[in-house]
């Protein structure tokens, strides 16, 4: 566990860090004043979707909170951007290479990825932008469902300087309802650094 979180993690959780990167990560949380509350699901295999995505601060939080847990969650990045040098580092990262020009759909690429590795969480922000939206995309749904995984809510009480660890969400397999309901609940839960974006 974190000094500065009280977060919870299992044993199935990816891991990634060390002493130095876990302390880094505390220490940016301690200095902008937030704190990681709740738990983690034991699950190898995930997709953590963060809402709501109203600043470029979130990333700055975010990321701070990766490290302060240990946690490893991967992301999609275009294959042009896994060039030499900076390729094996985005691997280690968690970056995940999309060909947008592959006959297979992005949501068909992520779940061979899924099937092709033991223990892996995906990290998804389902509006895709910074700007107010009245729906999300429905991209990380798709994802979800082709790869067969559940789908777990993290995010911001900008009120608070909070990052909360909630649940993992209920699907039925209907993309527009299943979208709505997700949608109601980021509405309900979270409260954006910029709330006027939300």
């Amino acid at each position: 566990m974190a000094k500065y979180t009280n977060a919870v993690i299992s044993a199935s959780t990816p891991r990634m860090g060390n002493w130095f990167t876990r302390g880094m990560g505390s220490l940016v949380l301690k200095l902008c004043g937030w704190k990681i509350v709740g738990s983690l699901p034991d699950k190898k295999k995930l997709l953590i979707i963060g809402m709501p995505h109203t600043s470029n601060w979130d990333f700055v939080i975010a990321m701070a909170a990766i490290q302060a847990v240990g946690l490893k969650i991967s992301y999609m990045m275009k294959k042009e951007a896994f060039f030499w040098p900076l390729g094996g580092f985005f691997k280690w990262m968690g970056g995940v290479p999309i060909d947008r020009a592959r006959s297979k759909a992005v949501p068909e690429q992520m779940a061979d990825w899924f099937n092709e590795n033991e223990n892996v969480w995906l990290g998804i922000t389902p509006e895709g932008t910074r700007s107010k939206v009245d729906t999300f995309k429905t991209g990380y749904l798709k994802i979800a469902y082709a790869a067969q995984v559940p789908i777990f809510a993290a995010g911001f009480n900008g009120a608070t300087k909070e990052l909360l660890l909630t649940e993992i969400l209920p699907v039925t397999g209907d993309i527009k309802a299943d979208n709505m309901a997700i949608k109601a609940f980021s509405d309900k839960t979270f409260v954006g650094i910029r709330p006027d974006l939300q």
